[in-house]
């Protein structure tokens, strides 16, 4: 169910300025039935400013002269949630809302604004969301745009609304009506508001949501903390271990393990990169890989960390089945920290079927720093 009209809730969202046009323009251009297939919003969400909030407020929300109310009269559009409370006002870093985006300090604050606000429409899965980047300061249609690269689903769409040229940008201006209406443009020319054309342009977007990490996903992180993090997806891999800690940092972020899967990522690195080679599955209980991985344990951690349970657990040897449980729960920490994109170059790599199954971690010696390791290993 990948169509956006299919989807029982239905989001636009616009950031803007001073030219609140851009909700009522987007709006007749969704529902026009000309395109693939009409867009009608369920809700409607708009950022903007406290001055762009009051301009939207009596333009398009006003009991009798509300332009969005007249738009849904005319084209019978019904049902479509848009109140003062969908119109959300970006806060600066103490929780003042913003009159303008003049600063550094004010556009680091509607940016981080933004992609929370994507992030979060974004995580119903029963919605479909259709972005505009037409309104607003540039900047804000920057980062509306790669908020949605982010977080955009395959439902969701972005657009850039197109209005004939003498009718863009006019104060009086707000949809092609229906019936004939004039207004004048900065010449003071009449025009016909019914002769208007309004049309949107599809905007094609990267998306990178299926390989984010949860603190992404979970909408905790900041704008320029995703920009760092999608810096890392280019970068070439690097672990680094931290032994005093126990902790693993796969390009720069923490990657948490429990001690028993710390200890044995650090024997599946001495087993088949320290030393290259692979571990094996097979259908017998390994007596082997349990004395090595056990004196790794040891030499890993001064204060042996429930070494009698695990000594009990592999005193007939390492089973496949515990083997297993350990890739996977090594994964899925690499994971929750990298997303899903990311992670596939430290996890431990398996190939083959069964028995004849082999696993390994594909990271070169170059490409793991803490010297320790070896030492701790040997």
């Amino acid at each position: 169910m990948n169509l956006p009209h299919c989807y029982p809730k239905r989001i636009l969202l616009a950031v803007s300025g001073m030219s609140p046009q851009i909700v009522t323009e987007t709006l007749y251009a969704l529902a026009q039935p000309e395109t693939e297939q009409a867009f009608i919003p369920t809700d409607i969400h708009l950022i903007s400013t406290t001055t762009g909030k009051n301009k939207a407020m009596l333009e398009l929300l006003h009991p009798q002269t509300g332009k969005f109310y007249q738009l849904c009269k005319d084209y019978g559009l019904e049902g479509i949630h848009f109140t003062s409370d969908n119109i959300h006002v970006i806060p600066d870093k103490n929780g003042l809302l913003l009159d303008d985006i003049k600063t550094p300090e004010e556009n680091e604050a509607a940016a981080d604004f933004i992609t929370q606000k994507v992030n979060e429409l974004t995580r119903d899965t029963e919605s479909a969301l259709h972005v505009s980047i037409a309104g607003g300061r540039k900047t804000m249609g920057y980062y509306l745009g790669y908020a949605l690269s982010l977080y955009g689903r395959a439902q969701d769409r972005l657009s850039h609304v197109l209005v004939t040229d003498r009718y863009e940008s006019l104060k009086d201006f707000f949809y092609p009506t229906i019936d004939s209406q004039v207004i004048y443009d900065r010449d003071n020319q009449p025009l016909d508001t019914q002769a208007a054309q309004v049309v949107l342009a599809s905007i094609p977007f990267v998306r990178l949501r299926s390989g984010l990490p949860h603190f992404l996903l979970e909408g905790t992180a900041s704008f320029n903390d995703s920009i760092r993090f999608a810096r890392t997806l280019k970068a070439d891999p690097l672990l680094e271990i931290d032994l005093a800690q126990c902790c693993l940092y796969a390009n720069g972020i923490a990657v948490p393990l429990t001690g028993i899967n710390f200890a044995f990522y650090l024997w599946m690195i001495e087993q088949t990169v320290s030393k290259p080679g692979v571990i094996k599955r097979s259908a017998h209980a390994n007596l082997d890989y349990t004395d090595s991985f056990l004196k790794s344990y040891q030499k890993i951690f001064s204060e042996l960390k429930d070494i009698e349970k695990t000594e009990n657990t592999l005193e007939k040897g390492m089973e496949s089945k515990w083997l297993s449980e350990r890739i996977t729960a090594v994964k899925k920490a690499f994971e929750k920290a990298l997303g899903t994109n990311a992670a596939r170059a430290f996890i431990v790599d398996s190939t083959g079927k069964n028995t004849q199954k082999v696993h390994a971690i594909t990271l070169t010696a170059q490409q793991i720093k803490g010297l320790e390791l070896k030492e701790a290993c040997d």
